[in-house]
Order: structure tokens, then sequence, then C-alpha cells
């Protein structure tokens, strides 16, 4: 295939919107739908806005099942099933329990390895050669560990993360302290990961945004694909209502809402929304310079230009955005563990954000052609690392509507490996 192509983007968070901007480098002609408006959030806007190569094992890993079961056993625990009568749920999990293992560990990692490295080196790119500004912080994270167990745990993941050509160091407690002198911790040591970054999420977003319009893509605003037109092996337009948007090739990167997108195109994407909070303050009493994982609570601290943010959470719900007391009471708890100078009180009156992340079965998003049909394609299913894998995504999807071989293999990532 050669020459541009018109090609159709359902879906305007941070996987669309990078969809829509290599596909426009390429030469082609872009439209993208977005069921929000102008100013709608998405699932990456209120994240904690980490690049991460070292998040090489994905979600569906050995002891993920078991870990799960006693986490739910609590009310502020960091993850959460609403226990449901529903097929594709059960489906889902079934399709969990069997990827959860070291075989498929081991195969996934150095691809999750090369998309995040490649990812890393598309936002450097953004921000060095067009200009783009998301406050891209390149210092590395830290994994915080408050018990000496956990801390062998990471220690462990690190040896793994050398032996697929990944940077990490062990830290004892003060050589973490030494790194980070500027917010006072309560730790057994960390383990440091010098590649992965930081940025500003919702900065990411307006820029690309205002970029995309600036250089002729057509962005449509409050437009939910309600159905699609096919003749045979092609889509020939998706439908909005009475409106038919007709494009030569077609993406959906609709993020949890995609199986819904999909629906009538007799296309098989499992997928369930993982909810995940998060809570910033614009001016906490101690501000670090390094992104870190509060490890055992499982939550992201970034600060992002004297604001800090906290995020975390994973609860299986369903399409549902409301907030849950317990597992925002859990966050608030677990923060003064790690951070002493910090208490629930500096969060009164903070508002709490909640996105869906799209988690597919093995913890690999999806990115490819459909084999139904000739002219569809899929970016969606990125669970907990669609802005690190964002641009990434993009330039991967531009590469196959532009008939040229991806830079990745795509064939763990393939949209119809369910079918």
């Amino acid at each position: 295939m050669s020459g541009a192509r018109t090609v159709l983007i359902v879906g305007g968070g941070v996987i669309g919107l990078c969809a829509a901007w290599y596909a426009l480098q390429k030469g082609h002609r872009v439209t993208l739908l977005e069921r929000g408006g102008p100013d709608h959030d998405s699932c990456s806007l209120g994240n904690a806005g980490m690049i991460v190569p070292s998040h090489f094992v994905p979600l569906a890993a050995p002891g993920m099942v078991g870990l799960g079961l006693r986490m739910m056993l609590h009310p502020e625990s960091p993850f959460w099933i609403r226990p449901r009568l529903d097929r594709d749920l059960l489906s889902w999990g079934w399709r969990f329990l069997r990827a959860a293992n070291t075989r498929h560990v081991e195969r996934a990692a150095p691809v999750l390895r090369d998309l995040n490295l490649q990812s890393r080196r598309c936002y450097e790119e953004l921000a060095e050669r067009h200009g783009l500004r998301f406050g891209l912080v390149k210092k590395g994270l830290m994994m915080l560990c408050r018990t000496e167990r956990v801390l062998e745990e990471e220690a462990a993941l690190a040896e793994r993360a050398r032996q697929i050509g990944l940077e990490a160091q062990v830290l004892t407690a003060a050589q973490a302290a030494q790194l980070e002198p500027h917010i006072q911790m309560e730790i057994a040591g960390a383990v440091y990961f010098p590649q992965d970054c930081h940025l500003i999420p919702q900065q990411f977003v307006a820029e690309l945004t205002r970029r995309l319009e600036q250089e002729g893509a057509s962005l449509v605003w409050s437009a939910e694909v309600t159905g699609w037109r096919t003749a045979g092996r092609r889509v020939e337009a998706a439908l909005v209502g009475e409106r038919a948007f007709a494009a030569d090739e077609f993406v959906i990167a609709g993020g949890a809402w995609s199986p819904t997108i999909a629906r009538g195109l007799r296309v098989d994407m499992p997928m369930q929304a993982g909810k995940g909070y998060s809570l910033t303050l614009t001016d906490p009493p101690q501000l670090p310079s390094i992104c870190s994982i509060l490890t055992e609570a499982r939550i992201a601290v970034t600060p992002m230009e004297g604001a800090l943010r906290f995020a975390g959470t994973m609860e299986i719900t369903g399409l549902d955005e409301s907030v849950h007391p317990g597992r925002v009471n859990g966050i608030l708890r677990s923060i003064p563990r790690y951070f002493p100078a910090f208490s629930p009180d500096h969060f009164r009156g903070i508002a709490v954000w909640s996105g869906l992340r799209p988690c597919s079965p093995d913890g690999l998003p999806y990115v490819g052609r459909f084999g139904r049909y000739d002219n569809l394609l899929a970016a969606t299913g990125h669970a907990m690392m669609g802005l690190s894998l964002g641009p990434i995504t993009g330039r991967l999807i531009a590469q196959i509507l532009s008939g040229e071989p991806p830079s990745i293999p795509l064939d763990l990532l393939s949209p119809d490996r369910y079918a």
C-alpha cells in the first residue's frame, strides 16, 4: 500500500491522539471521533504520568490471582472486583487465570521492554524535535519498600530487569535518601530504575490536541459511534447517530469503551475496565524530584511542577466511574507510612479523580489489524500503561497504515488472539 489514506480514529484519549499524530506525520488524512466534548476526561488525564520501562512484567503474572483474592477481603485494599454474574467478566477471569504463568511473563517481558523504551524515545523526540511542552522529567523511578521481605522480592525483579538489558539498582534506605533528599521516607530500601521518566499527562493531551488541530487533523467532539456500515471484508463507515463517517482505514482506540464501540463488527477483544483514583496536592508539605511507587500499597507518586500526585487502586467494576470511599481511605492511610510528613488532613477538600483503564486478560494491549476486515485496526487494552505506551502505539499504527513493517513484532499483541 502506498500514498495518503483517509484514516478514521475512534477515541480521543492518549492512544487515539498519538495514533492521529503519527498517521498525520506519515501524510495520511486523519479524522478523530471522540464521544466526549473538547474538555473531555480520559483515563490518562489524572494518572501518574509515568513512562515505565521498569514495568516489563504484565498484569497477568504468577501469584497475581492469589494476591488479588487476598486483597479482596480488605475494604481499603488497592484491588477489588465487584462480584456479579456477568459472562464477559467470568470469561475474562478464566483467561487471566490461564495467562498468569511464568512462560507468559518470559514471552511478554521483552515486548513490554521494547515498547516502553521506544515510547520513551518517542517522548524525547516529541519534546525536543517537535517542541511539545509537557513537563518531561528524566530522573528515573524508585520502588520504595517498607519491609525487608518486599525489598528482597523487588531486588529479584531488579536482577531480572538487568538480565533483559534494563538498568536497575538496589538501594539501602540511606542510599535512597541520598538520591531523593527532598522528602523524608520511612523505608527498608528501594530499587531505582534510572531509565523511567515522568510527565504531566493533562499538558501532554492538551499540547497534542492543539498541534493536531494546527496541522490539519479533523477532531469531531461529542461524536459517539453507535454502529458501523460494512461490505464483505471492508468497513465502509462509522455511524454517529444519522451521520456516516467514511474512510479508507479505521482504528478503534476507545480505551475501556472499545468493546462497546466494536459491537456489531463481530470481533472479540476481551476487556474489563480497571478503575483507578488519583489525588493531586498543589501545595504538598514536601516535594520529591523523582517519581516513585509505594510498593506494598501499590500507590504511584509523581511530582508535577510543584504539585504532587498520588494514584492507585484497581477496581474491576464495569464502566462505572463512581468513587469508592474505602479505596480512597486506603490510599490516604498508606501515604504517611512511607512519607511521615504527610497526613490525611493534607488531602481535605482535594477532589478525587477516577478513570477507567482498559485491561486485557493477559495484560498486553491489542495493537494491529483484525483478520475479519482488511481495513480495521485496534489500538487499545493498555491497562495501566496507556500513557507510557501511547506514542509507540501511535507510531506502530501509522507504520501499519503506511504498509511498512512495524518496528516491534506484534504477534503477542494481535487483536485476534482471543478470536
